[in-house]
Order: C-alpha cells, then structure tokens, then sequence
C-alpha cells in the first residue's frame, strides 16, 4: 500500500484505500456494495479498492442533477465563474499530491505528471471559467420585416465518459465546458485510473460547487458506462476511447437521439522530408514516438522518412531511443515510465508479436524491462523501433497505443501522402519541412483532423480538436465544446 496516502497540502486530505462515488455532494459506496481492485502498475500491486458502480448509482446521480439543474442552469455567469474558477485555483494549490496520484494510478513518470497533466486540468478549468462569461450568440436582421436571435440554452443533464491515459487532464477537458455551459454532469472517469476524479471531487466540494451539479461514478464500461448511456434523462454523451467502444455507445445513443461527441483512436503519420530541421526533428519525433509511454492518441505511430534521409534516420533515431530510460517512475531520471495495467502490457507485447510474423524487424526493443527494486513486478516495455512492414499490415492499421513506432521510406510527396492516408483512422499527422509551400500543400490533403508542422503537441484550448474517418465524431475544444454543450434556438419576432 505504499504510496497511496496523498496529503492535499491546503485541504488536509488524503486519498483513501477505498474510493468512493460522488453523488448529489455525498461521497457514496456503490448501492451493490462491489468493489474492483486499483493496481498500482509500476509495481504490479493493489493499492487501493474502487466502486464496481451500475445502473442504480446511475439512477441516483440523475436523481441528484435533475435536482441542481435549474439553479446551476439559471447561476449568474460571474458566479459561475467564480466557483469553475476556484476549482482550478485548488487544482494548482494541490498540484504535487494531484501529480502523485497520477503517476500511481497510471504509470507515468511523475516529473510529466507535474509539467503537464495537471497544469493542463487547471488550465481547462480555467479556460472555460472565462471563456462562457464571452459566449455570445447571433442575430439576423430580416431589412423592415423581423429579427432572429438565437439562445442557446444548457442542454441539461449530460454524460462525460473519459480515458486512462491522460486522467485529470482528459477527464477535466470534458466536464468543465458541459459545468460551463450551464449542465448538470454525471461522469465516468477510467475504471483502471480512479484517484485523481475522486480528488478532483473533493476539490469541487471544497469550492463551493453545488451538490448535484458534478457527480463522480467509478465503474467499468460495460456496467456504469452503458448505463450512463442509456440512460433517457442524459441527453448528451461526450466520450473519449477506443473506436470499439465509441462505436457501441453510438449504437445505443443514436436511436435515442442524444447528441454524441467521440474523440476515438489514433494512427498518426510522422511525415519527414530531407529539407527539415534536422535536430529539432529528431528531439520532437523522440517525444512523439514515447511520450507518456506512446499511450497518447496523438502519438506519432507511423513515421514516414523520404527515402534519401531514411538510412540517416533511421541510425540516428536507432542510437537516440536505445539511450532512453525506462524505470521507477518515480524517479526524475527515467524518459519512460509503466504501461498502465497488466492487460494492456500484455496487448502491446502481442501486437510486437505479430509485427515479427508479419515479417517486421525490430531494429530495437521489442521486449519488456525489469527495472528491479520496487518496481520488479510492474509493467514496462521498452520503446520499440520496427521497419520492413507495408502500410496495409496490421501494424501499421491498428492502433497499438504504446511504445511502438515503425518506419516506412518514402520516394516523393505523393507516395507520403498515399501512406499518411492509408490508414482507417485520420486524428492528427505531423509534418516536417522548411519549405512553407510543400507545408500548406500537404496539409491540406492530408486526411486528418489536426495537423502539426514543425511541432507536436503544441495546443491551444481555443482550436477544435478531433478526427475524421475512425478517429471519431464532432470536436472538443473552445467555442465547439461550449456549442455542443448547449442546444439552439431561435426567436424569430415580427418587427
């Protein structure tokens, strides 16, 4: 059980060895009284018991939100703001036990659970605070005859259903725009990384959020998450996962005809022609191949190396990732840190697998890593370079969301784009050139939802962010989350 006690330095709290929902400002037991284990996956051990929450937990958080919803719906927006406000002031006051609870929940080293995960879930907080005090709406003037203006009004009660990988920053990115726009949430943080929701509630309770407006569910999908679908009173579902799952949930919400965001997988092109930056190339392709353990949507998976630079790329990228360092997440030295459970672990290793019968060649790692110490029994692979497959393999299909990456050469701007695009997926690509026209060319034609060029990962909150094809549907972020989260309408009056 090391670990698992986290004092919040301004609350005087502490994670418990028991987690416990959030419902209508009480924090609950689960009414089946079930609970699942919560490994901790940098040393392969318990650490903690989380709600095994159904359908009555669901029922009681409707219950709770439809009780909240007209005052929080009707709440000034300067007294929205205060309250949305000061959960990210809390957020930022308990930054390192919030960061600590991440890396033991997920895997993650903990110096990046500090620079970027729960930076980034103040800043949403924070971003939408603001940011519904300047949502406007429009008019249109009909010359002598009428005006229209449109309201756009709360959708109501909401379901906001969210990843293992990037926990608090993923799961504050939905719930704050949906509390934003005047809703009510019930949410679902990931089965497998609990314990940052579950602080994240504390922390609203200590705000001043009022009981009912955010309630917290731990449960896996097939019993909390399907419910929380299904459920007629929740008339939109923001979720973030896999294509699989992203394709159940439509299944059930579209013919109850609720409004649907999915942000799904992944299976980005890394496009690299000669004339880049060569340095600033490389430094960003290592973070963009293994970054979080590769466990990010927007990883780099399949990097593409015009054909006169490949044999230089590859040797130098080859020597970059073999000084990499894989280990106790804990500790500041480590670049990577555990895969985030022991299924997982064991996907990864067999989709390495079936990269070798496919005839790939793993020009690096391709097996896992024992670090020793605490950590003897954790979950950890090593980042793994692997060439020799075509684009139509299963490799270079299928989203394997960890430390893999392969390479494929290519001879000209149109075969990069064939391979870029031949992927079912279309998420984000990179693209790295100094010529600025070639940039513009093949950004437009690249099939994806978000492109970078000469950068990854640089975001900025105000931009939509999703996919096309199987990498989802809608788009999260600034003005489109706010509109999502809110429903037309218009009045039309004769002048």
């Amino acid at each position: 059980m090391s670990n698992c006690q986290l004092p919040l330095q301004t609350m005087n709290l502490s994670a418990p060895d028991k987690i416990t929902n959030y419902i209508g400002g009480e924090f609950l037991a689960p009414v089946n009284g079930k609970h699942m284990p919560n490994i901790n996956p940098a040393i392969g051990e318990v650490y903690s018991q989380t709600p095994d929450s159904d359908a009555d937990d669901v029922a009681l958080a409707v219950n709770a939100a439809e009780k909240a919803f007209n005052e929080w719906s009707n709440i000034s927006s300067e007294e929205r703001f205060k309250i949305l406000n000061r959960i990210a002031e809390l957020i930022d006051e308990n930054h390192d036990a919030l960061a600590l609870a991440e890396t033991n929940d997920n895997g993650k080293p903990l110096w990046l659970s500090k620079k970027v995960d729960i930076p980034r879930a103040s800043s949403n907080f924070r971003f939408f605070a603001t940011g519904q005090m300047h949502f406007a709406t429009e008019s249109h003037n009909m010359e002598d005859k009428a005006i229209n203006y449109t309201l756009r009004q709360a959708v109501g009660i909401v379901g906001c259903i969210s990843p293992w990988n990037l926990p608090l920053y993923l799961y504050t990115w939905k719930i704050a725009p949906a509390l934003a726009a005047g809703n009510c949430v019930i949410s679902k943080p990931s089965e497998v990384t609990p314990m940052t929701a579950y602080l994240l509630g504390l922390i609203c309770k200590e705000a001043g959020l009022p009981d009912g407006v955010l309630n917290i569910l731990q449960g896996a999908g097939p019993a909390c998450g399907s419910a929380i679908v299904a459920h007629p009173a929740i008339k939109a579902i923001s979720f973030t996962g896999s294509t699989r799952a992203g394709k159940d949930i439509a299944s059930i919400a579209a013919p109850m005809f609720k409004k649907i965001s999915l942000e799904l997988g992944g299976k980005n092109p890394n496009i690299i022609f000669a004339d880049c930056d060569w340095e600033k190339m490389m430094r960003v392709t290592l973070q963009s191949s293994f970054n979080n353990q590769g466990e990010i949507c927007l990883c780099g998976s399949r990097i593409l190396i015009e054909e006169s630079v490949y044999e230089k790329f590859k040797t130098e990228f080859i020597a970059r990732v073999q000084k990499y360092t894989v280990g106790d997440p804990l500790t500041d030295r480590i670049s990577q840190g555990a895969i985030v459970s022991k299924i997982h672990f064991d996907k990864v290793m067999s989709c390495i697998e079936l990269a070798k019968q496919d005839g790939g060649k793993i020009l690096s790692g391709g097996h896992s890593v024992n670090p020793g110490g605490r950590c003897e029994k954790g979950y950890f692979i090593a980042p793994t370079i692997i060439e020799g497959l075509g684009p139509n393999c299963r490799t270079n299909m299928e989203e394997i969301f960890g430390p893999v990456v392969t390479l494929q050469p290519f001879k000209n701007e149109d075969e990069a784009l064939q391979l870029a695009n031949a992927s079912d997926y279309g998420l984000s690509a990179t693209i790295w050139t100094q010529d600025v026209s070639r940039a513009n060319r093949v950004a437009a034609k690249v099939k994806s939802g978000i492109i970078w060029v000469n950068c990854w990962l640089l975001r900025d909150l105000r931009t939509p962010f999703g996919g096309f094809k199987n990498s989802g549907v809608g788009r999260e972020g600034g003005w489109d989350a706010m509109r999502f989260f809110t429903e037309p309408k218009n009045v039309c009056i004769e002048l």
